[in-house]
């Protein structure tokens, strides 16, 4: 009498669970076929979260778990999930809500992206009568995702009476789109990088009172311009609460950015040109600051080494060369390789870089405290199963010493290569 061969019970186990990460691949070892829908228990259909390209309700793509979609064209993903979201277009707004963003690099920062949030709240309050977004840009910039930030209507202003630092020439050109459009509001960023003195500038010319520090915005029926504004005052230990004015300068994290929309980001011309303005400023270019003198709370590139660096030497010379800011995980610091002040995370030292590279650190749940401000994170590790690669928006696996030299040659070479051709 013959036996049936036996089925392994671990892949009956993982066909019945739905959820594992290998749900699809044992269903088809077992020839059962994928399955992307199920009924629940309640009767109502599930969806596969792990299965590849699942688009949740909203258009947006979900993410894939099991890391069946790591590495699988990224910029076709992403132009895939865009294409998704439901495009806003809207001919004729009732009104305009500016935003005047920092652009700092070129693109919008983690700040700009909060603003143009908060312009869509205020745009899209009234459906009877429907606002439109206007993002002014100053100077080139490498930004192609306006649209999907919330942007229906963009002027860019490029010239080189606005170029570099021009306070007085930029204010002018707000003042040339005030008389053309006079937007409901103007929202500027209350940050270091121009967007603070740029609204307080324009407030004065305009003779409007503007409110700075701002955090909340909450609809209000009983205000007179029916939104009430939470501000910081009295050197951040006080809120104060008024109704919104015109001119809002607005701190980081003042709303959700824009994710479930995209909207059209038509080019708009200004009907005059920008007046001709005798500058009392003159800009002399930027100033090299030695990134070593930098403090890591002020840090916009940070190179942070960990206990998985083994080569100090090969770290801080990449540092030296990068141009990075140098910090550290609280293990290196406890091991003596690198200065208490030097320390980031929850018991060192919040950071707000824009980039943020992770060299040998595993991820401690203080350390990813610290650093969850930067936007964009890179992780080199060895250990791919750790929580700063679960982190990171780009991770390298292998030796950081080997990865490092590398990147210090490309660098190298990058740069003679610019220099032979100048």
């Amino acid at each position: 009498m013959s036996q049936l061969p036996r089925r392994d019970p671990r892949q009956e186990w993982i066909a019945r669970n739905r959820l594992h990460p290998r749900h699809e691949e044992v269903l088809a070892a077992l020839g059962q076929g994928a399955t992307s829908e199920w009924p629940g228990p309640n009767g109502l259909v599930r969806k596969n979260p792990h299965r590849v390209g699942f688009i949740g309700p909203n258009g947006i793509k979900r993410i894939d778990r099991s890391g069946t979609q790591q590495g699988a064209g990224g910029g076709k993903a992403s132009a895939s999930v865009a294409e998704h979201k439901p495009l806003t277009e809207i001919a004729e707004p009732a009104f305009l809500v500016a935003v005047v963003p920092d652009m700092a690099g070129g693109r919008l920062s983690g700040h700009d992206k909060d603003l143009l949030g908060l312009a869509r709240r205020l745009a899209d309050a009234d459906p009877a009568a429907q606002g439109a977004v206007l993002a002014v840009v100053f100077g080139s910039h490498k930004e192609t995702n306006l649209g999907e930030a919330g942007v229906d209507r963009l002027l860019h202003l490029d010239s080189p009476e606005i170029a570099g630092y021009a306070p007085e020439a930029r204010v002018g050109a707000l003042i040339t789109v005030e008389q053309a459009w006079t937007p409901r509001h103007w929202l500027l960023p209350d940050s270091k990088l121009g967007g603070g003195e740029l609204g307080r500038r324009l407030a004065a010319r305009l003779g409007e009172r503007p409110a700075t520090g701002i955090w909340q915005v909450e609809a209000d029926a009983e205000s007179a311009t029916g939104w009430q504004c939470t501000a910081r005052g009295a050197a951040g230990s006080l809120d104060i609460r008024r109704p919104l004015p015109r001119i809002a300068l607005a701190l980081a994290e003042c709303a959700e950015p824009v994710s479930e929309t995209r909207h059209t980001a038509a080019e708009l011309v200004l009907p005059q040109p920008l007046p001709s303005t005798l500058s009392r400023i003159q800009d002399l270019g930027q100033v090299s600051v030695d990134p070593a003198s930098v403090a890591l709370s002020e840090a916009e590139f940070i190179l942070a080494a960990g206990n998985g660096v083994r080569d100090w030497d090969a770290y801080h010379r990449a540092a030296s060369v990068l141009g990075a800011t140098e910090g550290a995980s609280r293990v290196a610091v406890d091991e003596g390789y690198m200065p208490r002040d030097r320390q980031v995370g929850a018991t060192g030292t919040w950071v707000t870089a824009r980039v943020y590279i992770a060299v040998g650190i595993s991820g401690a749940i203080q350390h990813l405290q610290g650093i969850q401000p930067c936007e964009k994170v890179i992780a080199i590790n060895m250990d791919p199963s750790c929580d700063m690669i679960k982190r990171a928006d780009l991770a390298v696996i292998g030796d950081s010493t080997q990865i490092l030299e590398a990147l210090v040659t490309l660098v190298s070479q990058a740069r003679e290569e610019k220099r032979d051709a100048a």
